[in-house]
Formats: C-alpha cells, sequence, structure tokens
C-alpha cells in the first residue's frame, strides 16, 4: 500500500491517517523513539544544517560560516546527531589540516525538502506572526 490510495468508509482504519493506519508508533507518549529523531530534525541547527547541506557537500567551516550564530560546539554535536540518525554522511579524510565533508543521505535530503518547506512557511508569514505579538514592530521584521 502506498500510503496514498483513498479510504472509504468501510475500509478497517477510515479516519485514521497514515502513521494510525500503519502503527508506526505514538509520537504523543513520552517514551516513543520518534521524538529524538523529531528533536534532531527540529531543533534550531538540525533545521539550518539540513537546509544549508540542500545545495550539496560542504566542509565544516563551510556550514560554520552558512549558519550565523552557530557555536563550534552546536554545530559538531547537531552533526553527530544527524549523522547517527542517518541523515548525512561525514566523510574525512587523511590530510594536515583535517579536512572533513558532510552530505545529505537521501533520507536526509527527503527530510532537509520537508523541513525546507516549513522554513519557507515561516518567512512568508513572518509579518502575520509577528503581528499577533503583544508590541511587536512589523516592520522591523
Amino acid at each position: 500500500m502506498s500510503g496514498r490510495e483513498p479510504v472509504s468508509p468501510s475500509t478497517p482504519g477510515a479516519g485514521q491517517t497514515l502513521s494510525d493506519r500503519l502503527g508506526r508508533g505514538d509520537l504523543m507518549a513520552a517514551a516513543c523513539p520518534s521524538r529524538e529523531v523529531l528533536k534532531h530534525l527540529t531543533s534550531r541547527w538540525g533545521v539550518l544544517v539540513l537546509i544549508a547541506l540542500l545545495p550539496g557537500t560542504q566542509r565544516f567551516s563551510q556550514l560554520r560560516r552558512a549558519i550565523g550564530g552557530v557555536s563550534e560546539r552546536m554545530l559538531a554535536q547537531t552533526l553527530q546527531w544527524l549523522e547517527g540518525d542517518g541523515m548525512l554522511e561525514r566523510r574525512a579524510f587523511n590530510t594536515v589540516p583535517p579536512h572533513v565533508e558532510y552530505t545529505l543521505t537521501p533520507l536526509g535530503r527527503e527530510a532537509a525538502e520537508k523541513v525546507r518547506d516549513l522554513a519557507d512557511w515561516i518567512e512568508v508569514m513572518l509579518p502575520q506572526i509577528l503581528a499577533g505579538r503583544p508590541g511587536e514592530d512589523v516592520d522591523a521584521a
């Protein structure tokens, strides 16, 4: 089943989401293992690293320059998390100085495209979001 097939009211599981029907877990449950991956992918730095790698392979220093405000420590930690989750590949070269490159895996590319869509939506909707905040100057955005 592709997950895109229409579900008729007589179909078992009608009215349920695809994740409900597949029984992939309960993201709302505190012990759900999906939460750790969700934390890594949707963290401030996780989102930005994934988006920064969409154009292609980059070195640590390139990523650090591309993602304003990230510390070396947070970037290294985020890259380790994303590598551990299978979102990117780390390739180290035996050179002096050390040379390490990061590339999205096919799974990581799919995730990056999805979080990029969310980031794009936020950028488009930012004036409206800020307008809803008390005391915010919408023109400052």
